[in-house]
């Protein structure tokens, strides 16, 4: 038996740890990372091209299994015997969004203890911010790690700004969480700004294009009966975000009305390349290695082992609340001199500097809900593609 001792980030410690007077007042200040509320804007389209979705341009398919936990991700310490676990895992689909507020939230855990070392478990979006974060107070950081940065999920991700996606469900989630995810949701976007204009645009603005068909789509999976439902919070974020786009003569053949938006994109092989180099510029060390248990952690040397391991974490300190949710992307060639993305009958066509993805999101969040396979499907990406290739052709 070992002694363990639980601490929660909630409410009155988070007032207590210094952040309280973020959550206090960021409804009504929104200092955090906010951008000026920018009035509609006109987006020309003279040297819009149409994006290139033909088949023979697959590169790959990749499947993720976002890590969704009913009451929010876990952002908890617990003592074991002499050692310090801290978790941070189970973001659903809002794991790159939210991975620089949550890793910030870490570090300050981590500095109550003021450790020698810390070991990060994970090399993922989770893993690498926090490590970057924690290695900023020059403490000595190590990710240990089954996969490198890019062969981890998280390198398989749309690579969008979606910081509400399956973070919990709306009955199942803490009273006081609504602020505090705002309140991280603020400090990582402010973060994700510091690398919006850096060589290789790892983070930068592009315009999505939001095209409704005469007849409503219908969802590819139903809700369950009487089923939980999703939490949704991105409007407390109103106002920090640029504003929408005003279209004149969109060329895309469709009835209804096109509205869009300048959207936050993420770049995930720069970005990712870029968070690499920074942590080991800052005396980070990587290692490659399997931890299966809690035994396995607690030998770990580190004094404080931050637990980012996503998905796996279910195995690993037996988290059974943890539910896959399976999403698919089929990658075709970057189209660098087309940088734009749409939605359309449920399919996103995002193009990234890194590929041009295809992704079915099925129509509501359940979709993909409890399928942890990771098998690619090419009928899958095949109907994607079907539904939203005649929107490229202009004539």
């Amino acid at each position: 038996m070992y002694a363990m001792t639980v601490h929660l980030l909630n409410r009155r410690n988070l007032i207590m740890s210094g952040l309280g007077a973020t959550v206090a007042g960021c409804v009504n200040t929104g200092r955090i990372g906010q951008l000026p509320n920018f009035s509609s804007r006109a987006y020309g389209f003279d040297a819009l091209k149409p994006l290139d979705v033909s088949a023979g341009n697959l590169i790959k398919i990749t499947v993720c299994t976002r890590p969704f936990r009913p009451a929010g991700p876990r952002l908890e310490a617990e003592t074991v015997g002499k050692k310090t676990i801290i978790h941070n895992y189970g973001h659903g689909g809002s794991g790159w969004s939210l991975a620089w507020g949550y890793a910030e939230a870490v570090r300050d855990l981590v500095a109550v203890r003021r450790p020698k070392s810390v070991t990060v478990l994970g090399a993922g979006a989770m893993g690498l911010t926090t490590a970057i974060a924690i290695a900023e107070t020059s403490t000595n950081v190590t990710i240990y790690a089954r996969d490198l940065p890019l062969e981890s999920r998280s390198a398989r991700a749309t690579g969008v700004w979606s910081p509400s996606s399956r973070v919990g469900f709306k009955d199942k989630v803490d009273d006081a969480y609504p602020a505090l995810w705002e309140t991280l949701a603020r400090r990582s976007y402010a973060r994700h700004l510091s690398y919006v204009g850096r060589t290789g645009n790892p983070v930068e603005f592009q315009p999505r294009f939001y095209l409704r068909s005469e007849t409503p789509e219908p969802p590819l999976t139903e809700p369950p009966t009487n089923g939980d439902k999703f939490i949704h919070l991105r409007r407390s974020l109103r106002g920090m975000e640029p504003g929408g786009l005003s279209l004149n003569n969109a060329p895309f053949p469709v009835k209804t009305t096109v509205t869009g938006q300048l959207e936050m994109t993420f770049n995930i092989t720069e970005y990712t390349r870029q968070l690499t180099d920074e942590f080991l510029s800052l005396g980070g060390r990587i290692e490659r290695g399997t931890v299966s248990s809690m035994d396995d952690i607690i030998r770990l040397p580190s004094e404080v082992v931050v637990n980012c391991t996503g998905y796996d974490a279910k195995m690993l300190v037996g988290d059974g609340s943890l539910v896959p949710v399976r999403g698919q992307i089929a990658w075709m060639a970057p189209q660098t001199d087309r940088r734009y993305s749409i939605s359309h009958r449920n399919v996103a066509v995002i193009s990234r500097s890194d590929g041009l993805l295809i992704q079915e999101t099925g129509g509501n969040s359940y979709y993909g809900f409890g399928d942890d396979t990771e098998t690619p499907n090419r009928d899958e990406f095949l109907a994607a593609r079907a539904k939203v290739a005649p929107m490229f052709n202009w004539g």
